[in-house]
């Protein structure tokens, strides 16, 4: 494992067992992704076994069950505030009330991916990519999640797996050459069974590209294990993760992440942005300065889908261009995601920039920098007509 010398290990927990309130955890379970599993916290007396839960958050978790299902790994649930109710990590992961609130503007497939899919589990929005849903589970549950009516077993509706039917469109379907593998999340498939479906995307001659969307490596970074990384490597594909806080980023997923980097796996992030978890200039500043240390380019920031039940999530438009505009200039372009709104009922990402454009005609643009300094750059006509003026003369 290469890690810079300048790296700044301050910014990083550890989150070993020692840190697990159950004290007989050995390093070998803690380390095990199979027993991470086993040990999810899903249920009231699991939750109440370590934390002080709000009253809100004690009836949000009683009704769980009919919307989306509760489940958090032991990894993750060492990132929570034992008492906080308003820890980021907290309002990320257990269940509250106000997603019983009915919210006229929320929908439950608010970015219309069943009116674009033409088989079971594949969603065919744009012309030469698409959405693969391979799986409806997860090893834990964002309560903000769009799937949320199709994931985890609970939701109104049942997802479909058909891979079958899934593989023969694109073998018929040779514009696409783009696949992007989702749930649920992918990773939660042991190594044999992920290949299978790699190995089958790959057998497509016009598949160039392959995608895994991901938020294992921050809920279950021990499933990160070489023997995965050496078999994700032979399929030469990218993975975007997801991470919403810089607290997320602990030192065991700051591993898995080099891991799978140092094995030629191109790394980006894709976050949400979240009232009261990162809905912040600072916080979004440390997040993404941190997913270049781990080697992650940021690549989206989200506006909160209108995903029944995430009202008390959602935060406004302008708040995310606010945060954009104080990214920019005052840390590297790297770090600086694209913010966009995955247009409600099935438009598609539209991107949002702060207005830099102050003033366009035919014959220049004004802009301003990151200072609010203006500037003027010409437009080519009015360059060629002061050459042409210049000649004549």
């Amino acid at each position: 494992m290469i890690i810079p010398s300048a790296l700044p290990e301050k910014a990083f927990l550890s989150h070993a067992p020692g840190y697990w309130r159950d004290k007989n955890v050995s390093p070998s379970d803690w380390n095990s992704s199979t027993w991470q599993l086993k040990n999810r916290v899903t249920s009231l007396a699991g939750l109440e076994e370590h934390l002080v839960l709000a009253d809100e958050e004690r009836a949000g978790v009683l009704l769980s069950g009919n919307k989306l299902a509760m489940a958090i790994t032991p990894h993750y649930f060492n990132l929570i505030d034992r008492v906080d109710p308003d820890c980021p990590i907290r309002r990320q992961v257990i269940p509250r009330i106000e997603e019983t609130l009915d919210d006229p503007a929320e929908m439950a497939d608010p970015c219309g991916e069943d009116s674009h899919m033409p088989v079971p589990g594949l969603v065919h929005r744009y012309p030469d990519r698409v959405l693969f849903l391979v799986t409806d589970r997860c090893a834990s549950y964002c309560r903000y999640c769009t799937r949320s009516r199709v994931v985890s077993g609970v939701g109104e509706q049942t997802m479909q797996l058909e891979h079958e039917m899934a593989f023969k469109y694109l073998e018929q379907h040779t514009e696409v050459r783009d696949v992007l593998l989702s749930g649920g999340d992918p990773l939660l498939f042991s190594d044999g069974k992920l290949e299978g479906i790699l190995k089958r995307l790959r057998s497509i001659p016009h598949i160039e590209f392959i995608r895994i969307g991901s938020r294992i490596p921050i809920f279950l970074p021990q499933r990160i294990t070489p023997e995965l990384c050496q078999m994700l490597q032979r399929y030469g594909l990218w993975m975007s993760i997801h991470t919403n806080h810089p607290r997320e980023l602990t030192t065991e997923v700051r591993e898995g992440l080099e891991r799978l980097a140092n094995h030629g796996i191109p790394l980006g992030n894709q976050s949400v942005l979240l009232r009261g978890v990162n809905d912040d200039p600072d916080v979004m500043k440390s997040l993404v300065q941190k997913l270049l240390m781990c080697r992650v380019r940021p690549y989206y920031l989200y506006q909160c889908d209108l995903i029944k039940g995430s009202s008390h999530l959602r935060t406004s438009v302008s708040k995310g261009i606010e945060i954009i505009e104080s990214l920019r200039g005052h840390t590297t372009g790297y770090a600086v995601p694209q913010f966009v709104i995955d247009a409600p009922g099935g438009g598609g990402k539209v991107p949002l920039n702060p207005d830099y454009i102050l003033q366009r005609d035919e014959q220049r643009v004004l802009i301003r920098n990151y200072e609010g300094e203006a500037f003027e750059y010409p437009e080519p006509a009015s360059v060629a007509a002061t050459e042409l003026a210049g000649v004549l003369r």
